[in-house]
C-alpha cells in the first residue's frame, strides 16, 4: 500500500543528485582510461565518460481580483508577442484566458532572451535545517477542491531548506487562469516568523495531487512535482521510488550538468466525472525553454501522457528526453554490497528494458560501478524503454520500512517518431541509498539546434513490471560465478515462463566484445517454469567487456536479449 511518509524525504535525492554528479566528474578521468568503444547488435556503444478531509468553508479557492485586462496573456492567436509582458501578466492577481497554446507562446518568447535568474526564497527559509523544514505542512483545510465533487485535490509545498527556487502555480477553470495566493496561514509551521517569511516569498516550491487511488474513501497522494523538473508518481498499491524529469542536459559531461526547472504550473480543474487531470508546465533553463502538457490518469497503472515543445536558445548536443532517475546499490548476484548489510538487495530499479525500433526486446541489468559508466544503445524510432523494478517480494529486500518490493517501474512509450539516436544509460558510483545514481533517457542523434523548435510526445506509465512482457517470458535473475576447474568467469541467467519440449533445439547465441566465449549450457528450471543458461567466457584481462546472450529456437528469439557490461574486478 501507499507509504504515508512525508514526500519531502523522498525528494531530497533531487538535490543530492547535484552533488553526486559533481563527485562523478572527479572520477570521470579514471573511467575514461578504463573504457573503450564496443558495438554490439543491436548496437550498444560504450561512450568514453566525461566526467484528511477539509471543511468546505476553508477550501483554497484562487482569488479573482477584478476583470481580466486587455493586455493579459491570451491563448492561441490572442497571445502577446512580448515575453517580459507575458511573464509579468501571468504573475498578476487577475484572471486571464488560457489554453495549452498559452504556455507554448510564453516559452517561445522566453527563448528569444537570455534566461533570467529564478526567484529565490528568503535566505532565512533556505537556511532552515531538515528537521525544521519537516515541520512545515500545507494546511489540510486549504486543499484546492478538497471538499468539492471533483475527485482530485491539490496540496502545495512551502519554499525552504533545499527548495529555494520559487514556483508560480495557477488554476484553470472554464478557460481562464488565476494564481493561487500564498498567505501566512497557508501552512502550519513551528514559528510565526516562518509564517511571515513564506507569505513574503509569495510563491510555492512545488505541488502534489491527491485522488482516491487505493480506496473510494481514501484520498491518496499519487504524483508530486518538486525540485528542478523532477516529478514522481505511483500506481495503486505502490510506494514512491524512482523519479522522472522534464529534461536532462549534459548529464556527466565535463562542462557539468545543467538542470532545467519548471518555473510555472497551470492545473486544469477536472469535471466531477473526470478520472484524469491536466497539468501544464513552463520549463526554463540557460540553454532552452519548453512547454509541457501532462495528461495524468491515476490508476493501475498510473499513466501520464506528455506533450512537449522545446525552444533551444543555443545548440545542445547532449540532451536527454524523457529522463528517468533511480537508485541502485546492489542486487546480491551480479553486484554485491561492499559492506555487510541485512538486505539481500537494495535498489529502486534493477534493470533497463528496451524495445527497439525493430521490435527486439533488451534487458540490461544495472550496476553500481567503481567508476562512472555511460552506455549508449543506438536505435532508430524506439518503441519503448524504462527502468524496471522486477524483484517484487519482501524476501528480496527484507526491509521493514522502505517497502522496496512495492516501488514502481517506469515505462516510456514514444507517441511520435523519435528518429535516430540512442538510449543512454548513466551509472554513477554511489555508497548511499539516498542518491539517485542511475539515469536513463533518449538522446536524439543531432541534438537540438538553436531557434529550431522541437516537439515530441510520449506515454509514461508506472507499472509493476515491463508492460510489453505481460504473459511472456522474463529474465528474472542474473548472477556471476566461476566455472571449474579453470576458474573462468561465468554468468547464470534465469528465464521464467519459458517452456520448451526439446532442449536440444534451444540455441544460445552468445558473444563478447573482448575475449571469447568458452562454452554455453541450457538446463530446465522447474522452480520458475523456465530455463537456466550458463555462459562461460574469457575476457583476456580486458578492463571492460560487453556481453550479449540471446536464446533461440528455430532461429527465433525465445525471450529478451540479455546485455551486460562486465567490468574487471579491482
Amino acid at each position: 500500500m501507499h507509504n504515508t511518509k512525508s514526500i519531502k524525504s523522498f525528494f531530497l535525492v533531487a538535490s543530492f543528485l547535484l552533488s553526486t554528479f559533481a563527485q562523478a566528474q572527479g572520477g570521470a578521468t579514471a573511467a575514461q582510461a578504463n573504457t573503450k568503444d564496443n558495438v554490439e547488435t543491436p548496437q550498444q556503444k560504450e561512450i568514453t565518460p566525461s566526467p484528511a478531509q477539509p471543511s468546505e468553508t476553508d477550501i483554497a479557492v484562487p482569488k479573482q481580483q477584478g476583470k481580466a485586462s486587455e493586455n493579459k496573456v491570451k491563448a492561441s492567436d490572442e497571445a502577446t508577442s512580448d515575453s517580459s509582458k507575458a511573464n509579468k501578466d501571468t504573475d498578476t492577481k487577475q484572471d486571464y484566458a488560457f489554453s495549452a497554446q498559452t504556455v507554448v507562446n510564453i516559452a517561445k518568447e522566453l527563448a528569444k532572451s537570455p534566461m533570467e535568474a529564478p526567484d529565490i526564497a528568503p535566505k532565512e527559509l533556505t537556511d532552515l535545517d531538515y528537521a525544521t523544514y519537516e515541520k512545515i505542512d500545507f494546511q489540510q483545510n486549504k486543499a484546492v477542491w478538497g471538499n468539492t465533487p471533483t475527485p482530485f485535490s491539490i496540496q502545495l509545498f512551502a519554499p525552504g531548506y533545499l527548495y529555494k527556487d520559487l514556483v508560480s502555480i495557477d488554476v484553470v477553470e472554464n478557460g481562464r487562469a488565476f494564481p493561487l495566493e500564498v498567505s501566512a496561514s497557508s501552512f502550519t509551521t513551528p514559528t510565526q516568523k516562518i509564517d511571515d517569511l513564506i507569505a513574503k516569498a509569495g510563491k510555492y516550491a512545488g505541488l502534489r495531487l491527491h485522488y482516491p487511488l487505493n480506496a473510494p474513501d481514501q484520498n491518496d497522494e499519487f504524483i508530486v512535482f518538486q525540485g528542478a523538473s523532477y516529478f514522481r508518481a505511483i500506481s495503486k498499491g505502490q510506494t514512491y521510488g524512482l523519479s522522472s524529469r522534464g529534461l536532462a542536459i549534459n548529464v556527466a559531461q565535463p562542462t557539468g550538468e545543467e538542470f532545467p526547472r519548471f518555473k510555472h504550473f497551470w492545473i486544469e480543474r477536472p469535471s466531477v466525472t473526470q478520472k484524469a487531470i491536466v497539468v501544464h508546465a513552463l520549463l526554463d533553463s540557460k540553454s532552452v525553454t519548453g512547454a509541457f502538457r501532462f495528461g495524468i490518469y491515476p490508476g493501475s497503472p498510473t499513466r501520464v501522457d506528455v506533450q512537449a515543445t522545446l525552444f533551444p536558445r543555443v545548440d545542445i548536443q547532449h540532451v536527454g528526453l524523457a529522463p528517468l532517475n533511480s537508485m541502485f546499490m546492489y542486487d546480491g548476484t551480479l553486484d554485491h554490497s561492499d559492506r555487510p548489510n541485512y538486505r539481500p538487495e537494495l535498489h529502486n530499479s534493477d534493470g533497463l528494458q528496451i524495445q527497439t525500433g525493430s521490435d527486439e526486446v533488451l534487458w540490461r541489468p544495472l550496476n553500481n560501478p567503481k567508476t562512472l559508466q555511460i552506455s549508449a544503445f543506438l536505435d532508430t524510432s524506439p518503441k519503448g524503454f524504462g527502468l524496471i523494478q522486477r524483484d517484487n517480494k519482501f524476501s528480496d529486500y527484507q526491509d521493514l520500512d522502505a517497502d522496496y518490493q512495492d516501488r514502481p517501474s517506469s515505462w516510456i512509450k514514444p507517441l511520435n517518431d523519435w528518429g535516430a539516436g540512442n538510449i543512454e544509460l548513466v551509472e554513477i558510483p554511489s555508497n548511499s541509498k539516498s542518491n539517485d545514481n542511475i539515469v536513463a533517457y533518449w538522446e536524439p542523434k543531432d541534438g537540438l539546434k538553436k531557434d529550431v523548435p522541437y516537439t515530441y510526445s510520449y506515454q509514461l506509465t508506472w507499472p509493476n513490471d515491463t508492460p510489453i512482457l505481460a504473459g511472456k517470458p522474463h529474465i528474472v535473475r542474473s548472477a556471476r560465478t566461476v566455472s571449474l576447474p579453470n576458474n573462468n568467469p561465468e554468468v547464470v541467467i534465469d528465464y521464467s515462463n519459458l517452456s520448451v519440449s526439446d532442449l536440444s533445439k534451444v540455441a544460445v547465441d552468445a558473444s563478447i566484445s573482448q575475449g571469447s566465449i568458452i562454452k554455453t549450457r541450457v538446463v530446465q528450471n522447474p522452480n520458475i517454469k523456465g530455463l537456466r543458461v550458463f555462459v562461460t567466457f574469457d575476457t583476456q584481462e580486458a578492463d571492460v567487456a560487453e556481453l550479449r546472450v540471446q536464446l533461440k529456437e528455430n532461429d527465433q528469439p525465445l525471450a529478451s536479449t540479455w546485455l551486460y557490461r562486465w567490468l574487471k574486478q579491482k
